[in-house]
């Protein structure tokens, strides 16, 4: 794919101002991680445009606090709070058989939440963590979901990944670290490569019955994502995105100006779910409120690395996880 020229938005964006203007009312849209955060923040730009929300949450208390905010914020916001645990294939289940019995369609999802760089963990069904909540649990919820989102008519599916999957792609044969030792920063590359190549194989599926999927880098932002890094762990990280920088050519940001806010994070994943400009648009990774390019190297700020559009990968990638998760979508 060739580059693009960016939108009328960027880095700056926020969530709100790229939402402008959009009219929302009578769409539903689930937002996933919506108790904090990005989540929460795209939950709230969503209902303020008239959107009926539901805030899919671990934490639900949290999640009914925002939804409390929410309504307190904008008269009348119609926002919901449904429980889900992304590491449990039953607990999936329960909340799309909830959500499908309220709501026939749904016109957005925002696969959201997310773990980053933790230490090897499984899930309840044994999944290395990462790659089980990241991926395989939104794998899952977007499949028993398609029903509603096919119901819509047209329907966009956002899957937040991140410029983390340049850290590696999904390593096919031994994705959960049975066989091989675990890096907690590789274990995030496949993560967020394996969210690319769902939204790309998800598109291609299912143009045909409009629903559209992209992939997003929201940027780098301070939210409980990073709540297993320490504080060398994000001074490594804000250097090498300052040294990647320097090293492709590009004016150095300073570094207190590289971390996104909240409403700066959330932006990009508002943009996708929502920009006229994408109608009839899919299997696409932004960044910055645009469309990105591939990257120049792998040491560049910006960009998709070689492997993230591959689309061979991508659908083998689908059918290792219909395995995993025991379920078919055709």
């Amino acid at each position: 794919m060739q580059q693009e020229e960016p939108s009328r938005f960027g880095f700056e964006s926020t969530a709100a101002e790229v939402a402008a203007g959009v009219d929302l009312h009578g769409k539903v849209a689930v937002v996933t991680g919506a108790s904090g955060g990005l989540g929460a923040e795209t939950a709230r730009v969503l209902a303020s445009r008239g959107a009926q929300v539901v805030l899919a949450a671990r934490d639900v208390a949290k999640a009914e606090g925002v939804a409390t905010a929410i309504r307190a914020g904008i008269a009348g916001a119609k926002v919901e709070v449904g429980a889900v645990e992304l590491g449990s294939l039953p607990s999936i289940r329960s909340f799309a058989a909830a959500t499908l019995a309220r709501h026939p369609a749904i016109h957005l999802l925002i696969n959201n939440a997310g773990v980053m760089a933790c230490p090897l963990a499984r899930t309840e069904q044994g999944f290395e963590s990462q790659f089980g909540t990241n991926h395989l649990g939104h794998f899952l919820l977007t499949g028993l979901l398609l029903p509603a989102l096919r119901a819509a008519a047209t329907s966009r599916v956002v899957c937040v990944s991140s410029s983390g999957h340049r850290f590696g792609p999904v390593n096919l044969d031994d994705p959960n670290y049975e066989r091989r030792p675990y890096d907690k920063w590789e274990s995030y590359g496949q993560a967020k490569t394996a969210n690319i190549w769902h939204a790309i194989e998800l598109d291609r599926r299912e143009q045909a019955h409009g629903v559209r999927a992209f992939a997003i880098h929201p940027g780098m932002i301070v939210t409980e994502l990073g709540r297993h890094l320490t504080d060398d762990d994000r001074k490594a990280l804000l250097a090498r995105v300052t040294e990647a920088a320097k090293s492709a050519g590009a004016t150095a940001t300073p570094s207190a100006s590289r971390w996104k806010s909240a409403e700066q994070g959330a932006a990009t994943q508002v943009w996708a779910a929502t920009a006229p400009e994408l109608a009839g648009r899919g299997g696409l990774y932004c960044e910055d409120c645009h469309i990105a390019g591939p990257s120049p190297n792998l040491a560049a700020p910006s960009g998709y690395a070689p492997w993230a559009l591959d689309a061979d990968a991508a659908t083998k990638l689908w059918t290792l996880s219909e395995k995993l998760v025991g379920a078919s979508f055709a």
